[in-house]
């Protein structure tokens, strides 16, 4: 399976018949963990099917998404960093946030486990061992949701990770599929969110070494890029995205995808 880097975009259409007298089409700014999950895949060509708008996708980091938006490049915002989601639409770029879906992160590692982590369900006590360890943790560094998450843990773990930079902590300043390939050639703990570690093709002696901790929830939103702050937005069919997405036939769609027998999203809209 291959994967786009953090600053490549991933073009994905859902391109279904449409009724005759609809020819709309949209541009989400998105995140690389649901599209390199298969999860656009699956519902637009359902949203596409039941309204004729075709939806095209940059995959893309969080903060490169969130980026992409306010430079009007985009009409709807679909991400996973809810503290800057909501500065986006405080500081006028967007219309307003609505939660559309979770699942959570794990933390990943090989079978030998060097920190001796494997079963545990505390982030910080699992990151603060690695550190004092000094095993090998592969960072995405590129500002992404997941990113952000990480340096989050870290923080409230007590651990500034950068003073190990280039030693046991590395920043690849890529996506999540090539910070986990790059992961498991180091042999190095990576922090990944569930959906794009069940769809990982790469996993070797890999793992789900931590889990289960109320501080990996992963909140996906979704947000109408302010046609007053971008007159170029489609706002009617953006509009429309996203109440399908909110709608109770968006969310079954949602939580209607599976790989290899397991839910990656959860719906939970309103």
């Amino acid at each position: 399976m291959r994967y786009t880097s953090a600053l490549t975009s991933l073009i994905l259409s859902a391109f279904m018949a449409a009724p005759a007298a609809a020819d709309g089409s949209i541009l989400v700014q998105s995140t690389t963990s649901t599209a390199n999950s298969g999860l656009y895949d699956h519902i637009l060509p359902i949203f596409t099917q039941e309204t004729g708008i075709t939806v095209n996708v940059v995959a893309v980091g969080t903060g490169q998404a969130i980026r992409n938006a306010q430079n009007c490049d985009g009409d709807v915002l679909l991400v996973h960093a809810k503290a800057s989601e909501e500065k986006f639409v405080a500081d006028g770029y967007g219309v307003a946030r609505s939660d559309v879906m979770y699942n959570d992160f794990v933390l990943v590692g090989p079978g030998s486990d060097p920190a001796n982590i494997s079963g545990g369900s505390d982030a910080g006590v699992a990151l603060s061992t690695i550190a004092d360890t000094q095993a090998m943790f592969a960072s995405r560094g590129d500002d992404s949701g997941t990113h952000k998450k990480e340096l989050s843990l870290w923080a409230a773990a007590g651990i500034d990770p950068s003073t190990g930079s280039g030693a046991w902590y590395r920043e690849t300043g890529s996506g999540m599929g090539a910070t986990l390939n790059a992961g498991v050639g180091m042999n190095a703990y990576v922090l990944t969110d569930r959906a794009t570690w069940i769809s990982f093709g790469n996993k070797a002696d890999f793992d789900i070494a931590v889990q289960g901790d109320d501080a990996l929830f992963n909140q996906y939103g979704v947000i109408l890029v302010n046609p007053d702050r971008c007159p170029n937005v489609n706002a009617d069919d953006g509009q429309a995205f996203i109440d399908w997405l909110l709608s109770d036939t968006g969310q079954s769609a949602i939580g209607g995808y599976m790989r290899d027998g397991q839910q990656l999203f959860f719906p939970n809209a309103g």
